[in-house]
C-alpha cells in the first residue's frame, strides 16, 4: 500500500494517447485519474463515457479544479504551449507528450513559462526506461566501449495512408511540426543524443515520396557531434511494412546494437559476446502507432511522482526534450538549404 495520498493526474486531451495515459495512472498506487478535458461539449460527453471520470470542455473550469495536481498534455504537437502555460499559471506540474512543440521558441516559452510558476515539467519520452537500453546507456557511461566513435538511428517505419487522412493535424506542419522524424522518429533520436550527448552541425535531406502530406515521409541525415562522433539517421513512415527501430552505438572498444529496445548485438573486447533479448516492454510502432502498452508510460509517469514529492527533476526534462526538436529542426533547414547547418 502507498504511503502517500495518490496524486491527482487530469488528462487534456483525448485521443489515442490520452488512452495510453488514463492505463498508466489507472494502474498505479501513487496516481489517480480525476478528470479530463476536451475540445468539445460533445467530444467530452464522449470522453466522460470513456475514461469514467468528469470531462470539461472549458480549460478554465477543468483547471480549477483542486484535485488535480499533475496535468498531462495530449493535445497535438502544436498544441502544447497554451494549454501548459495556462496550467503552469495556475500551479499545476506539467507532463506532456513528445516532442516537447514544434518550434525551439514554442519550446523555450513553455519552459520558461514551468519554471516561472515554480512548477514541475516532465515530457514523455519512455523508450529511455527500456531495460535494453538502460544496460547500454550504463554499458556507455562504465567506458566499456572506451571512446564513442559513431552513433546510428535508424527508424524506418511504415503508416498506413489512413493514418494521415484519418487527422486533420497528423503530417501538418503547423500541427505536427513535421511528419516521419518529429512525430515517429524523435524517440530514437532522443536516445541517440542521451548516450552521444548534443550535436554540433546536421546535414539532412527530407523528402514526401508516398503519402499526401506536408510533412516528410522520408529522411537522412549525417550528424557531427560535439564529442567528436560522427552519426547517422534515417527515418520515414512510407518504408512498408515499417522494421523495427534500431540504435546502434559504436567505441573504441565494440558496440552495442538495440532493435526494437531489445539488445540484438554485444561485441567488447575482453568480454564475451552477449545477446540478450530478453522480454520488450513497451513494444515498437513500426507499422501500428498503438502497438505499445501503457507500462513505461506507468513508469515515467510514477518518475514524476517521486519528482514532484521529492523536489527531484524529472527523469525527462523540458531541456532534455527540446535537444531532439533542436536536431530535428536542424535537419529541415538543412534540407530547404540544401547545406550543413550548424546548431546552436
Amino acid at each position: 500500500m502507498t504511503k502517500h495520498k495518490p496524486l491527482g493526474f487530469g488528462i487534456i486531451g483525448t485521443g489515442a494517447i490520452a488512452g495510453m495515459h488514463a492505463a498508466a495512472i489507472n494502474a498505479s498506487e501513487e496516481t489517480e485519474l480525476v478528470a479530463v478535458l476536451s475540445s468539445t461539449e460533445a467530444r467530452a460527453k464522449l470522453a466522460e463515457e470513456k475514461f469514467n471520470v468528469p470531462a470539461d470542455h472549458d480549460i478554465d473550469l477543468f483547471l480549477s479544479r483542486k484535485d488535480i495536481d499533475v496535468v498531462c498534455i495530449c493535445t497535438h504537437s502544436g498544441n502544447h504551449l497554451e494549454p501548459a502555460i495556462a496550467a503552469a499559471n495556475v500551479g499545476k506540474h506539467i507532463l506532456l507528450e513528445k516532442p516537447i512543440e514544434v518550434s525551439t521558441e514554442r519550446a523555450d516559452e513553455l519552459i520558461n513559462s514551468c519554471e516561472k510558476a515554480g512548477v514541475k515539467l516532465g515530457v514523455i519520452f519512455q523508450n529511455r526506461l527500456k531495460p535494453g537500453y538502460l544496460k547500454l546507456k550504463e554499458a556507455v557511461q562504465s567506458g566499456k566501449i572506451g571512446k564513442l566513435l559513431m552513433g546510428t538511428a535508424a527508424i524506418n517505419w511504415y503508416r498506413d495512408p489512413s493514418y494521415y487522412s484519418s487527422s486533420s493535424w497528423k503530417g501538418t506542419k503547423d500541427g505536427d511540426g513535421g511528419a516521419a522524424l518529429i512525430n515517429q522518429g524523435v524517440h530514437t533520436i532522443d536516445l541517440l543524443l542521451d548516450i552521444m550527448g548534443d550535436a554540433e552541425a546536421v546535414y539532412g535531406q527530407v523528402k514526401t515520396m508516398v503519402h499526401k502530406i506536408e510533412g516528410e515521409d522520408l529522411a537522412t541525415a549525417i550528424v557531427n557531434f560535439k564529442n567528436g562522433a560522427l552519426g547517422t539517421i534515417t527515418g520515414g513512415t512510407s518504408l512498408y511494412p515499417g522494421n523495427p527501430e534500431r540504435l546502434e552505438i559504436y567505441g573504441e572498444k565494440g558496440n552495442i546494437i538495440l532493435e526494437g529496445g531489445k539488445i540484438v548485438a554485444w561485441n567488447i573486447k575482453g568480454e564475451e559476446s552477449e545477446v540478450n533479448a530478453g522480454t520488450d516492454i513497451g513494444g515498437s510502432g513500426a507499422s501500428d502507432p498503438m502497438a505499445i502498452d501503457f507500462r513505461l508510460h506507468q513508469i515515467q509517469i510514477e518518475d514524476m511522482v517521486e519528482a514532484i514529492r521529492n523536489n527531484g527533476k524529472p527523469v525527462v526534462t523540458g531541456q532534455d526534450a527540446k535537444r531532439s526538436l533542436a536536431l530535428i529542426l536542424g535537419i529541415y533547414q538543412s534540407s530547404m538549404e540544401n547545406k550543413k547547418v550548424n546548431l546552436k
